[in-house]
């Protein structure tokens, strides 16, 4: 297979490590492994990844303390396992930076399904020639082009979920979108899982990303909430 996308599979468990390891070593993926937290920082600091699977239950340090530790130097996008119905641990997952979740017992296809959704979501096209290039938020600026988020001088580091809402929304400047067709484009299933959890997770991410652009995420001036239409991101 041409994928050749690098995983790093973090799990306590080592028959669930193998079996993954092997699954989507077969789907043609490069895996590595680890066993804890302390395991997989170290595999970190040699090499880089396209993409982590996190266990939340791991003994020592859990899977959300990691994922908000490692967001503040890798924007690696993040898939956290977690245990069956923990909706607070799926919702405390992506305030601390995840970008999708799947709960323990799950087939390993649906697994496959999540990993390609979100790798899909990475910038690699750029957006129409018709549209700007640059969108001015207040003292932000993004370069839709670059998928970078400025402000001032400072790049603000996005996660590749928020990368896929910026570009989701840089299409359509001033127009509300609908959480449910959020939830398509970022390429959620919201079959099993509920449409409604989906919506939430959303939200979750919507909220995440005010607080990297607006001066006071209560009151958004430009990632706005309207009301019975969605989201919509207004630029100056």
């Amino acid at each position: 297979m041409e994928n050749e996308a690098h995983l790093l599979i973090v799990d306590d468990d080592e028959r669930i490590r193998g079996l993954l390891q092997k699954f989507l070593m077969k789907n043609g993926f490069l895996v590595s492994a680890a066993r804890d937290a302390a395991h997989a920082r170290r595999v970190l600091a040699g090499l880089e990844f396209d993409l982590i699977v996190l266990d939340i239950m791991m003994p020592g340090e859990d899977g959300i303390s990691l994922t908000r530790n490692l967001r503040e130097t890798l924007q690696t996008p993040i898939l956290l396992l977690t245990a069956k119905g923990e909706t607070d641990d799926r919702i405390a997952g992506l305030e601390a930076g995840a970008d999708d979740y799947l709960a323990k017992p799950f087939e390993p296809k649906e697994l496959l399904l999540r990993i390609n959704a979100i790798l899909r979501r990475m910038p690699s096209d750029t957006m129409s020639d018709s549209l700007p290039k640059v969108l001015h938020l207040g003292p932000c600026r993004y370069d839709i082009d670059r998928t970078e988020l400025r402000r001032g001088d400072e790049v603000v580091r996005l996660t590749a979920t928020e990368v896929q809402l910026m570009k989701i929304f840089s299409a359509q400047p001033s127009e509300p979108i609908s959480r449910i067709k959020l939830v398509e484009d970022l390429g959620r299933d919201s079959g099993k899982d509920g449409g409604k959890a989906q919506e939430r997770a959303v939200d979750v991410q919507i909220t995440r990303l005010r607080r990297k652009i607006e001066a006071d995420p209560k009151q958004p001036r430009y990632l706005q909430t309207v009301r019975g239409a969605g989201y919509m991101l207004a630029p100056d």
